[in-house]
């Protein structure tokens, strides 16, 4: 009888050792970034360092093994990322890929990690489309969305008397459904678009794009783009003198960085939606200052995407006892998500995480107390309100 026992612990023993593996002895989490073009700012060396500060929290290995953060610029260019992916998946062994500022590139590299069992953590990308017609058992998308930014931007804005409608849009996958996302709130509510433009990616000169949206004479000027080409286009509005006219300005995609090379005195009382602001609470200034110390940028809601979803990911891995990919993205939908910033958040079947997103207005000048001071919170919209609901999604992963 005895001899049964020991031989079933024994059996027990081995096969929870061989459950608790991680392939190759090493966890390898890349961050595909931009380092070098316009979306630097609020992805770039930030969300390497957002990264470290995740790893550094969590712990130096899990199950026993090390983890290891490694970074690439993708320069905005798909063929690179994909490029890069390939090798970090061929001959680096990285078991999970980070970020991907650009809608254009996310959405080729997520094809790649659903074809090679891997996993993406996204918190670059906005394109909606990830988590609904596109969605992935192995893609989590963590941040924001187009949908949620043009949702909760576009409602407040009509409700502040702001009717009809000019875009001025990047022209590329991020930037088109950000605009067909707001168009369809917009008509919901009784606004109306008037019509609008489409830029090259890294544009200087938004001169030709702002008199167009003058003439319309619309309400509001959205603009559908992001990084450098948003602080260019809101600068140079500013100059053509549509605010004084009476056209309200809307940042459809706007981080804290962008507020900071514009200034407050061309971006005071633009509106903007995001999904963490470093001044919330005592937790959020305190993590955001050690961060600041290395990054000299306040988070974006880039960074603290990168920094929330690499802490999920190394928890997942530990629950599961394992590095394989279903079984973390298991217990990535099992766990709820706690950081810094997110609070009860919950990844869903089609990876889109449900958490809260914020309102904000940037200040006048007169308003801030410190450097960085630049939003006041104006409301706090609960995940179930601000993301798709599953009724209205295509994702087969979900049940309806």
């Amino acid at each position: 009888m005895m001899r049964h026992v020991v031989a079933a612990a024994l059996l027990a023993a081995i096969a929870s050792a061989a459950h608790a593996q991680v392939s190759d002895d090493v966890v390898r989490i890349g961050v595909l970034t931009d380092l070098s073009s316009w979306g630097r700012d609020n992805s770039g060396p930030g969300s390497v360092e957002a990264a470290r500060m995740a790893v550094e929290e969590f712990g130096p290995t899990v199950l026993g093994k090390p983890i290891e953060i490694v970074s690439a610029d993708h320069q905005m260019k798909t063929d690179v990322g994909v490029q890069i992916v390939r090798g970090w998946f061929d001959n680096s062994k990285v078991d999970a890929v980070v970020d991907i500022p650009n809608s254009g590139i996310a959405i080729a590299v997520h094809n790649m990690v659903r074809e090679r069992n891997k996993i993406a953590l996204l918190s670059g990308p906005g394109a909606s489309s990830l988590t609904d017609e596109l969605c992935s058992p192995n893609t989590v998308h963590f941040a924001y969305d187009t949908y949620a930014l043009s949702k909760v931007t576009a409602s407040a804005v009509i409700q502040q008397g702001g009717k009809s409608w000019f875009f001025v849009t990047a022209d590329y996958a991020f930037g088109q459904q950000l605009e067909k996302d707001a168009t369809r709130f917009i008509n919901e509510m009784g606004g109306k678009v008037l019509g609008g433009v489409r830029h090259p990616t890294n544009t200087a000169d938004f001169s030709s794009f702002a008199l167009q949206a003058q003439s319309s004479k619309a309400d509001v000027v959205a603009f559908a783009n992001a990084g450098q080409d948003t602080d260019n286009a809101i600068k140079q509005s500013g100059e053509f003198g549509l605010v004084q006219g009476g056209q309200k300005l809307v940042g459809l995609l706007m981080f804290d960085t962008d507020v900071h090379a514009i200034g407050l005195n061309a971006a005071q009382g633009t509106y903007m939606t995001t999904a963490s602001y470093w001044n919330m609470d005592d937790k959020t200034r305190a993590w955001s200052k050690k961060f600041f110390a290395r990054a000299n940028v306040m988070p974006t809601m880039i960074h603290t995407g990168v920094y929330g979803s690499v802490l999920h990911y190394l928890k997942a891995i530990k629950a599961a006892g394992s590095d394989d990919p279903k079984a973390v993205m298991a217990k990535m939908r099992e766990l709820p998500i706690e950081d810094t910033f997110v609070h009860g958040g919950k990844l869903r079947e089609d990876g889109r995480v449900i958490r809260d997103m914020y309102l904000a207005r940037v200040k006048k000048p007169s308003e801030s107390k410190e450097p960085w001071d630049y939003l006041d919170i104006v409301k706090t919209v609960k995940g179930e309100d601000a993301f798709r609901p599953v009724s209205e999604s295509k994702c087969p992963l979900l049940k309806h």
